[in-house]
């Protein structure tokens, strides 16, 4: 299937779809028009006298040094190939090709001054699954995510690595296998693909899809906890959040209602229970993950608009004529949004854990056994799978810590404020394996206290996402060998699985 796009107004379903279905992309044909238009100015700039950055000058603190016009195609050439200079493990291929529908989308809004022979091999890539290697180490997000982007412009001309058919071999043997030709590049043409975000954006938009599909699960992990420590369902009352007004805790409170909505547990302790109120991990869950959900969805409407940016430098202004240089490559709204997404991650790991901790404390969790084992002292339960999920949420912690603050001066002090956007969004995929794991345990612990409340039973949303869970990991009667039902609990929730069982769904696009 082919995701055609019109640039400008892509929406973050239509890349999420590219993404997660591996679907093919190409621009919609009304793009080539201005797209030509542009190319001529820059065609027209190559072969004048004037001295044009980008077009037939050299680059960065350089840029005051004049390309001889016969040698502008080496100048390009010369270009990526001295910008590969990534390092690191590499790209996975479904972000790699998220990166490159993303650099179609900039080119294709006609400000970048390539030829359609670019957009083209770009697309044809995608359709034969030719993805250049990417190492992720490189980019200090500004003047562009130039080291990823050269290794993925370098396969373009013939160089670099590719992977095809499963196979890494060399730029110029995986396009003839795939029966593609390499580009000699024109006049700008290297520095519009090197110059720009695409790297960063891919990375944090992989981060938050992520992110959000984590929320959802701690939206039903948490109400799992509730039910298992025999926590009051009174902070929910929809009144409580219309008070105070925020979309986001609004959306969690009645997500949670409805799921514990029929509860025997809940209902058979509304009169008498000699608890006045619960910890804040179970009453001020709507009030931290609907934060975090309004924090995602706002990093969401940025990354919306960046991935529909033109981001390369200079610019092609074709009603004026004229190629302008500006400073569109700084990632700073990337790198600002993934540290929000974190802030997210951490902030949904840090309670979710306090509901662990709480769920395997016999003083805390109202006669629940300890560490959720039928014979204490004999068995340790999941005593150290609480303290797995301490680890991870203190690395998560550490891990949020801002990125875009800590800039620091590169090429000889021509590009003096860098935005850090790119290592800003690849930690994300760290912090979110490592918030999955901490709801798996989560759900683990949840399911484990409300067997321990028959014959009670929960809610029929909770059930289904119980009987889910314990179609793969089964109750914990005796200690066993815990490691794989853990990594099995955390792919529950980062595949979605546990919140489709709950019949839950909450968009991440909304209409505000």
């Amino acid at each position: 299937m082919i995701q055609v796009l019109h640039p400008g107004a892509v929406s973050l379903a239509q890349l999420e779809s590219i993404w997660r279905e591996g679907l093919d992309a190409r621009l919609d044909t009304s793009c080539r028009e201005p797209v030509d238009a542009a190319a001529a100015v820059v065609r027209k700039a190559a072969e004048g006298e004037e001295a044009v950055y980008g077009v037939n000058t050299g680059f960065g603190k350089l840029a005051s040094v004049k390309i001889p016009t016969d040698q502008t195609a080496q100048l390009q050439r010369n270009l990526i190939l001295s910008h590969c200079c990534g390092v690191g493990e590499a790209l996975d291929v479904d972000t790699t090709r998220l990166m490159m529908v993303l650099k179609l989308i900039s080119l294709g809004r006609g400000a970048s001054g390539v030829r359609w022979d670019i957009i083209q091999l770009i697309e044809d890539m995608l359709a034969q699954k030719v993805t250049p290697v990417v190492p992720v180490k490189g980019s200090v997000g500004a003047s562009g995510d130039l080291a990823p982007l050269a290794h993925m412009a370098a396969v373009m001309i013939g160089e670099g690595e590719a992977v095809y058919q499963g196979n890494v071999m060399s730029g110029n043997a995986a396009l003839q296998a795939a029966g593609l030709s390499p580009v000699i590049l024109g006049p700008k043409e290297g520095l519009a693909l090197i110059n720009g975000t695409q790297f960063s954006t891919a990375c944090a938009l992989v981060g938050l899809w992520n992110a959000w599909t984590n929320l959802q699960s701690a939206v039903v992990t948490g109400a799992l906890s509730t039910d298992a420590i025999m926590g009051s369902t009174a902070p929910l009352v929809a009144d409580i959040h219309t008070l105070r007004g925020h979309a986001g805790q609004i959306e969690v409170a009645q997500a949670q209602r409805a799921l514990m909505d029929g509860s025997e547990i809940r209902e058979s302790h509304r009169e008498g229970d000699m608890r006045v109120q619960d910890p804040y991990c179970i009453r001020c869950q709507p009030q931290v993950t609907g934060a975090a959900m309004d924090l995602l969805r706002f990093a969401g409407r940025t990354l919306e608009v960046e991935a529909n940016a033109v981001t390369d430098n200079p610019l092609v202004l074709v009603a004026e004529n004229r190629i302008v240089s500006g400073g569109n490559f700084h990632a700073e709204p990337v790198g600002f949004a993934a540290d929000q997404i974190a802030v997210a991650i951490a902030e949904i790991g840090a309670i979710a854990q306090r509901r662990v901790a709480l769920m395997v404390d016999p003083t805390l969790s109202f006669d629940l056994p300890p560490f959720l084992t039928p014979e204490p002292g004999l068995n340790s339960g999941l005593m150290i799978a609480e303290v797995t999920t301490a680890a991870l949420m203190s690395e998560n912690k550490h891990l949020a810590n801002p990125c875009t603050t800590d800039s620091t001066p590169t090429s000889a002090n021509q590009e003096d404020h860098v935005s850090m956007a790119a290592h800003a969004a690849r930690r994300l995929g760290t912090m979110n394996d490592n918030l999955s794991m901490i709801l798996g345990v989560e759900a683990l612990c949840g399911a484990q206290g409300i067997a321990f409340r028959a014959p009670l039973t929960t809610s029929v949303p909770l059930q289904h996402a119980i009987r889910r869970l314990r179609e793969t990991v089964p109750a914990l009667e005796a200690d066993r060998y815990l490691a794989p039902d853990l990594q099995s609990a955390a792919e529950l929730i980062q595949n979605g699985t546990l919140v489709k069982a709950a019949g839950l769904s909450l968009p991440l696009e909304c209409a505000s």
